[in-house]
């Protein structure tokens, strides 16, 4: 009689934790690969800067929420994956050698850069990615002759086997590209959580002193998990690129590296469902914001920091009162109506206990 034992990280290791939710997902695959004939244009277009902000927002979340390394930097590597696919692409490679060659030259330099930088912790990692995003624009300046500076530069068409894609004239191609680079990162990012190493990730997050007692290679593991945290946002910065048509070093300001990190705060930090939510909410507020003033008669008065101070707020609200993000409030509910009537709510009380040579670090 063969006999199965169940541990706490059998919900882990599966990919998917049980049948229905294998269902739910296959479900949202067929509705998102048929959405072309379901919405306009318009709303498709929003559909694809919703899932390249994800993409985005999935490189973060594996360095600050599973690795927990801060950063405020990566409008960098957005920048480095977008002008390296597009100068490559110039060069006369196709797209399929030059987009995941551009992601590869952004997870290498992300490594170069992080042998030093891991050396720091907590805000003084912050501060040292911010200088990097700063320096980021000043380089693309000066690095005219290949970068076109301040002119910036067009995104020239996407050819795949004879197929022609451009975001403009073919959104439904460009928004089915996209979402297949979101798949595929997705299934990466969560078969990365259940091998050793993204183990080895969660363990550095949560204790240092810990997981260097269980055997981690502490430096090794930070590297590891810059190099892939750069990769998946090079990837995104050449999709962001293609899909913006025209940049410069305008275009990845360090305005964009406080809005990912706002994003995966909000979308809740640690998991892939917190890296989807925060790109709806990134992705829709600018609109929501324009049909709320259109509705209150003041759709042609404008006013300077809107955006930024209603996101700003929404950050506040959530660190207050949800520090778990959207992700973290509806697996809440979920429990609260599986454990129904016996949910407590203490029971979601957060726990404020670590180690000491943490705290003193």
């Amino acid at each position: 009689m063969r006999i199965h034992f169940k541990t706490s990280y059998d919900h882990d290791i599966r990919l998917f934790p049980d049948l229905w939710s294998f269902c739910v997902y296959a479900a949202l695959i067929v509705i998102a690969v048929l959405l072309p004939w379901l919405i306009d244009e318009f709303y498709l277009g929003e559909v694809t800067n919703v899932l390249i902000w994800a993409i985005a927002g999935l490189g973060l979340m594996l360095l600050t929420g599973q690795t927990g390394q801060a950063s405020l930097g990566h409008a960098a590597f957005l920048a480095l994956g977008c002008y390296s696919c597009v100068i490559f692409m110039e060069q006369g490679w196709p797209f399929l050698i030059a987009f995941p060659a551009a992601g590869i030259l952004t997870g290498v330099v992300g490594t170069i850069i992080a042998i030093p930088a891991i050396r720091l912790h907590g805000i003084y990692l912050a501060i040292a990615t911010i200088a990097l995003s700063i320096l980021a624009d000043d380089i693309i300046v000066l690095m005219e002759p290949v970068t076109d500076g301040v002119s910036g530069k067009f995104a020239p068409m996407i050819t795949i086997f004879g197929i022609e894609i451009e975001r403009w004239t073919t959104p439904d191609r460009f928004y089915w590209l996209v979402l297949t680079v979101t798949i595929l990162c997705t299934l990466g990012y969560r078969n990365l959580l259940r091998a050793p190493l993204g183990r080895a990730f969660a363990a550095v997050r949560d204790s240092e002193v810990s997981a260097t007692a269980m055997g981690v290679h502490i430096a090794r593991t930070k590297a590891a998990a810059f190099g892939i945290s750069c990769t998946i946002t090079g990837l995104a910065g050449a999709l962001m690129g293609f899909y913006a048509g025209a940049f410069n070093n305008e275009t990845f300001s360090i305005v964009i590296s406080i809005t990912l990190l706002m994003m995966i705060v909000i979308g809740g930090l640690g998991s892939i469902h917190g890296a989807f939510f925060g790109a709806v909410v990134v992705a829709f507020l600018p609109q929501f914001l324009s049909i709320t003033k259109d509705l209150i008669g003041g759709g042609s008065v404008a006013i300077p920091g809107l955006e930024t101070g209603v996101f700003g707020m929404i950050l506040i609200l959530f660190i207050l009162f949800e520090p778990m993000g959207i992700y973290g409030r509806w697996m809440k509910i979920r429990i609260w109506f599986e454990l129904f009537p016996f949910a407590r709510k203490d029971m979601f009380k957060r726990q404020k206990s670590y180690l000491k040579t943490e705290r003193l670090r």
